[in-house]
Parts: structure tokens; C-alpha cells; sequence
């Protein structure tokens, strides 16, 4: 096998995501390009260190990107080439600077959600609701949504995790017209002969017609069906994920909010505003699917600035 096929197979056998692959094959291609494409076989820790301190004093990239490549090489010569290297003496490692989260106010929110319509909004007030992450919300299945107790089961979150989080009142009728309209659109799929959904791992071996089970459909799919560039099958998958990033973008612009607005500022703003009414961090915790508390201690610094937790003193004696 070339050396790149023998990465995707090696990354398939474990399970990781798509998007994994993509970035881990990008590196590595990124690395070749950079030594004057030769074989990482002829190269080692010395070539991988100069590629990384490059990418970090030359490049300026981020310390999550430097990261991200040094995974994918390490991945490279100990799953596609056998081979252990050396810990990196000499590398220089970007710094990670410690960021705030942008929050909306609760009145930004309400303005945001005020200019989305149809399945962007409930996208959207499900991000900020129920503190999903894009992703989450875009891999939801009819069989997650549970109406009874009003909660929503996350599959397979950050981390292979799963977790349960509320279902907001707020959005059941909307989604519940929402998901009429979908099974429409799955019915008319299976009378044209199509209908089948992608499953995860080896599901669809297993139960070779539940892909086609309207429990297991996308909450939100997309308008169009396409072929799935693995197997070449025509399915139904679901919305972009570009979609909603441009759509809360521009409800941003058009709701006058001037803050760097992206779809994670949603469930930035689902923590913060718990925090802020009362609820319990260990609370917050599960239902955001942090593995460490101190993840989610990140919104109580956001709670103390911009007056919430310290009186200025120019506000003291009324003035």
C-alpha cells in the first residue's frame, strides 16, 4: 500500500473521525512538501523538529496547530512505519495564550435567534439551549430526541463521550413541526428508492436495514442527497456545517452585535448564563461533557469581569 493509504487504513481500524484523517493526512503531505519530498522513512526526529519549529517560528501557527501536525506525525511513524522517535529536545513548542470565550448577553441572544428562521433556528437555539456543539446538533438522530422527558441523548461527543442534556421547552413544538417535514422527505427518499442513512462503525453489517429506519434519519439533513465518497452510495446526509457557521455569522450582522460571533459563541453563552442564574458548576460540568471541572471553570472568570462580580471604584458614593 502507498504510504497514505496505509495511514487512512490505520486511522479507519481505530475509529477516528473523518475529519481526523483529513487533518492527519494534511500534515503529513505538509511535512513531505517541506523535506524536499522525501520518505519520512529516510527522515526522523531531526526533520520532524525542524518541521515543527518552522510551522511555530515561521509560520506563527497557533499552539493547537502545532500540536495537531506533531500528532500526525507521530501517528505517521508509529502506526504507518513502526518506528518510536525520540522525545524532541529541540523543539520549539508555539505558546498556548489563555483566551476568554465570547459570550452574548441573554439580550444578544434573543436578538441573534430574533433574525434565523425554520431549521437554521432550531440549529441554532439547540446550540445555545442545550450546549451543543456544532457538531452534536449536526449528528443528531430522530432516536436522540426523547419529547417524554424532555432531554436529548448527545452520541459519540468530544471524546467518544456520550451524554444526556435538557431539551428546551422552548424549541419542542417548532421541532416537533420540523420533524413531520423530515419524515415526509424520508418517505418520499424510500419511494424513490433511496432513504438509507450513513451509520457509524460496523451498524449498518449488523443491522443491514436500520439505516433506511426513520429513528435512526438525521434531524437535520440536507436538501440535496450526494454519494459517499468512501463507499459511493447515494444518501441523504446532513447539513453542512459551513451552513449554520455563515448563517450566525450574518444573524450577527444583522442583529448589530459587534462581538466576533461564531456558532461555538452559542454554547459559550449556554455555561456563562447558567453560571450566572445559580446552577451548580459540577452541574454545568455534565451537561456541556467536559471531562475536567477546570474546563468549565473558564466561565466563572467571564462572570467576574465587566462589573458582575467587583464594584469599580469610580461607581462608589453614587458617582
Amino acid at each position: 500500500m502507498r504510504l497514505l493509504d496505509r495511514v487512512r487504513a490505520a486511522i479507519r481500524r481505530r475509529h477516528y473521525s473523518r475529519r481526523t484523517e483529513e487533518a492527519y493526512v494534511h500534515w503529513i503531505r505538509r511535512f513531505i512538501y517541506f523535506s524536499g519530498k522525501r520518505h519520512p522513512a529516510e527522515m526522523g526526529a531531526a526533520e520532524v523538529t525542524g518541521f515543527l519549529n518552522h510551522l511555530a517560528g515561521e509560520r506563527h501557527v497557533a499552539a493547537s496547530t502545532q500540536n495537531q501536525a506533531l500528532s500526525a506525525l507521530l501517528f505517521l511513524y508509529r502506526e504507518a512505519l513502526g518506528q518510536t522517535l525520540p522525545w524532541f529536545d529541540n523543539l520549539e513548542r508555539a505558546r498556548r495564550p489563555i483566551r476568554m470565550p465570547v459570550v452574548l448577553s441573554e439580550a444578544e441572544v434573543r436578538a441573534l435567534l430574533a433574525q434565523l428562521h425554520g431549521g437554521r433556528w432550531l440549529m441554532a437555539s439547540l446550540l445555545y439551549g442545550a450546549g451543543l456543539r456544532l457538531r452534536e446538533c449536526l449528528l443528531l438522530r430522530v432516536k436522540d430526541i426523547d419529547f417524554s422527558y424532555r432531554q436529548i441523548l448527545v452520541r459519540e461527543g468530544k471524546g467518544g463521550k456520550d451524554r444526556v442534556t435538557m431539551l428546551p421547552q422552548a424549541v419542542i413544538q417548532p421541532l416537533q413541526a420540523h420533524l413531520g417535514r423530515v419524515h415526509a422527505l424520508h418517505k418520499r427518499d424510500l419511494a424513490e428508492g433511496y432513504g438509507e442513512v450513513w451509520l457509524p462503525d460496523a451498524l449498518s453489517r449488523k443491522y443491514p436495514r436500520a439505516g433506511c429506519e426513520w429513528g435512526w434519519q438525521f434531524v437535520f439533513p440536507s436538501k440535496n442527497r450526494s454519494v459517499d465518497p468512501e463507499t459511493g452510495a447515494i444518501r441523504r446526509h446532513h447539513v453542512y456545517p459551513d451552513t449554520l457557521h455563515r448563517t450566525v455569522k450574518r444573524a450577527a450582522l444583522e442583529a448589530a452585535i459587534h462581538k466576533p460571533v461564531s456558532s461555538h459563541t452559542l454554547r459559550h453563552s449556554f455555561a456563562t448564563h447558567l453560571l450566572q442564574a445559580g446552577y451548580d458548576i459540577r452541574t454545568v460540568q455534565e451537561l456541556l461533557g467536559h471531562s475536567d471541572v477546570s474546563t468549565t471553570m473558564i466561565y466563572t472568570h467571564v462572570l467576574n469581569k465587566g462589573g458582575r462580580g467587583v464594584r469599580s471604584p469610580l461607581d462608589v458614593g453614587g458617582r
